[in-house]
Parts: C-alpha cells; sequence; structure tokens
C-alpha cells in the first residue's frame, strides 16, 4: 500500500460532479483547510476514477476493505483514525475522497500541486488495482441541476456557482408553468424577438432562453441571475456569497 503523508484538503461536501470539486488556484481564504497526517493512495482505471470523481454512488467494496482504517487525520496535535479516507488516481486525476463512515464518497477534495506531483511519481510505475463494481447499466444523466461539465469548462469557479445559480432559479420559473412570466424574462434576454415571443407557447419559450443561455458566462447572465432572483431570500443569498454583496 503507498502512502502520503501531510496531506492538506479542501473538503467539498456532496458533489456528485468533479468540476466543482476546485482545484488549489480556486481555493478561498474562507474555506476550511484540513490536514491529513496519512492517506492510502490507489490507483485505479480511468473509468472507476471517473465514476468516483463524478457520482455519489456505492464504491467497490474491496477498496473500502483495502483501505479500512488506514488513514488518519490531525487535529490540535491528535492523530484521529478515518474509516475510509483515502487518495485516488488514474494517473492523470487525482482526488482525496472520504466517505464518513459511508461507502459512498461524501467528501471530496483535490490536492496542492506539490502533493499532487508526488502522488504522480509514486504510482508512475506501478498498474492500476483492479475491483469488481457494478458499473451502471446507463451513462449518467445530466440535467439543469446538474449541468453537464461541457456548460462549466472554461469557467472560473465564482462563474460555475453563479451559472448554478441561474439555473436553480430558470428552474423554478418552469416549474411555475406562468407562460406571461417566462415571457417576460425571454423578452429582458432578447428584447429584438418581443413580437415574436408573444405567440410562442410556454415550452417553446423555455427552450429557446434556455438553449440560448447555457452555453458560457457574460454579464448578460449575471444581470439576468441577478434579475431573476430578487426577492428570493434563498438565492439572494448565495447570490451574496459569491459577491459579497446584496442583489442590487
Amino acid at each position: 500500500m503507498l502512502y502520503l503523508h501531510d496531506v492538506w484538503v479542501n473538503w467539498f461536501e456532496g458533489e456528485e460532479n468533479g468540476y466543482n470539486v476546485c482545484h488549489f488556484h480556486e481555493w478561498r481564504k474562507e474555506d476550511v483547510i484540513e490536514l491529513l497526517d496519512q492517506v492510502p493512495v490507489i490507483k485505479v482505471d480511468k473509468v472507476l476514477y471517473h465514476y468516483i470523481e463524478n457520482d455519489i454512488a456505492e464504491l467497490p467494496r474491496q477498496l473500502l476493505n483495502d483501505v479500512y482504517q488506514k488513514a488518519y487525520s490531525r487535529k490540535n496535535h491528535e492523530r484521529i483514525q478515518q474509516d475510509y479516507c483515502f487518495v485516488v488516481t488514474d494517473g492523470i486525476g487525482i482526488l482525496a475522497v472520504d466517505t464518513m463512515g459511508y461507502s459512498i464518497p461524501i467528501r471530496k477534495s483535490r490536492l496542492i500541486p506539490r502533493q499532487e506531483q508526488l502522488v504522480y511519481e509514486m504510482v508512475e510505475n506501478h498498474k492500476p488495482t483492479h475491483y469488481e463494481w457494478e458499473e451502471k447499466e446507463s451513462s449518467k444523466e445530466y440535467h439543469i441541476l446538474s449541468p453537464n461539465p461541457e456548460l462549466m469548462n472554461g469557467l472560473t469557479r465564482k462563474e460555475r456557482q453563479l451559472k448554478q445559480l441561474l439555473f436553480m432559479a430558470l428552474d423554478q420559473l418552469y416549474n411555475s408553468k406562468n407562460t406571461p412570466e417566462v415571457r417576460y424574462w425571454y423578452t429582458e434576454w432578447c428584447p429584438e424577438r418581443y413580437e415574436q415571443i408573444q405567440i410562442m407557447s410556454f415550452e417553446e419559450v423555455w427552450d429557446s432562453l434556455y438553449e440560448e443561455i447555457k452555453e458560457g458566462w457574460t454579464s448578460k447572465h449575471s444581470q439576468l441571475c441577478e434579475n431573476l432572483i430578487k426577492g428570493q431570500p434563498f438565492f439572494e443569498k448565495l447570490w451574496e456569497m459569491e459577491h459579497g454583496s446584496k442583489v442590487n
């Protein structure tokens, strides 16, 4: 068993999509950084690595057995044994995982660059460990509340968070089934189509709006998001967390 020592982790809890487990350059000063005194390192094939990185589903039982109580965290000079905590890699991607005693990857973290380099060197001449596991028959389904990674490519942490907030607001708008309201917001986005929008059905307006905003992130996206969430305390709080200021 390979081990890494003195590992700084920034846990992202309950994240099924790897793009929300931020790399070191996107860590923030308000993030809570923890120290793992010792953690086992496992090399797996690309398919299993992708499954662990981009889902919160059952881990292979043998993998859990292999890492059981072999990791230790350190808090206030106290060494605390962890049941199922490990670093996993396919030789390209690297991820720290903590199941918090369960059999699913509840907490995930990237590593700092120096420790990533150590992992690459450690596993370079090792073959992936083969684990028996039930691969899902169908590929994971992405949707507006769990967007396809392609829609997040190239965005910063702040932009990803705000884009997901916009998608949450749009999902709420869709569930309202309020045709005049969705027409209003599409007109805000695309005023030059005003006359055409007025004769479109709810589904037509919704589909057009979603298709046009789902790619990228611009100041226009940000403005639509800010306007959509006004008067909704939960959404406004999420906005404030990213902007450090209240909705105008």
